[in-house]
């Protein structure tokens, strides 16, 4: 750490041990360093030298193995909001842009007459699926946010809106290529330029979809094994 103080190698101590989202991580180690250094002060103010007023700061604040898992608890609650609001935004916008797309869609009058029996079941059980994810990102995003006081275990929630969308994203993706490949393309989709750039966006919000739903799932294994250190610690001192 060079020259770095104690409240220094602490907050990049903690920096290490933590797993969420950017902006909410960097926020709340801001708001941690900011109240070590208040309380260093305060010490320093009572005439002790810096060094030792940052170390009894610290050691007022808590060790890092203590206090990571509640702070891991508030990023991974940040990412599951986040991961619900991108679905529940996404996910409409994805079936309008489509919905539009096959009303346009100049198609062969004929081509009803090439789909399978099963096509009409398919794309309609598409539908669903597509409805039931952002229905999940809407009463996520309402448990993590009016509704938190009532969730007593809010990364077990993150948890299974990450594994629903790693569920659903591909099964979703894959249904689409069937009924692709069941109306042959469609035929003439191919050089139609509205309809691959809608194709391409739906391809990146499902990534990103996907990316989010991963550090949904990241920062639950983070929780359980910070929470799982911290109680080996309490019992080995108990």
């Amino acid at each position: 750490m060079g020259n770095a103080g104690p409240i220094d190698e602490y907050v990049a101590s903690m920096r290490h041990a933590l797993r969420g989202p950017g902006g909410a991580k960097r926020d709340l180690l801001t708001e941690a360093r900011d109240s070590l250094l208040d309380a260093a002060e305060a010490y320093e103010g009572e005439g002790l030298p810096r060094a030792e007023a940052e170390r009894l700061a610290v050691a007022d604040f808590g060790t890092v193995p203590e206090v990571a898992p509640g702070f891991q608890g508030e990023l991974t609650v940040s990412q599951g909001r986040r991961t619900a609001t991108l679905l529940f935004l996404s996910v409409p916008l994805i079936a309008f842009m489509w919905a539009v797309i096959w009303r346009i869609f100049p198609g062969s009058p004929h081509v009803d007459e090439i789909k399978p029996a099963w096509f009409g079941l398919l794309a309609r059980t598409v539908d669903l699926l597509q409805l039931s994810v952002g229905v999940m990102g809407g009463v996520a995003l309402l448990a993590f946010g009016r509704g938190a006081r009532h969730v007593r275990r809010p990364a077990r929630l993150t948890r299974w809106l990450g594994l629903f969308v790693w569920i659903e994203t591909p099964l979703i993706g894959m249904s689409g290529l069937a009924l692709a490949a069941a109306a042959h393309g469609p035929a003439g989709f191919s050089g139609y330029l509205p309809g691959l750039a809608v194709a391409l966006v739906s391809d990146l919000l499902s990534v990103w979809q996907l990316y989010s739903a991963a550090h949904c799932l990241r920062c639950t294994r983070a929780v359980a094994a910070l929470s799982a250190a911290d109680r080996e610690r309490s019992l080995s001192r108990s």
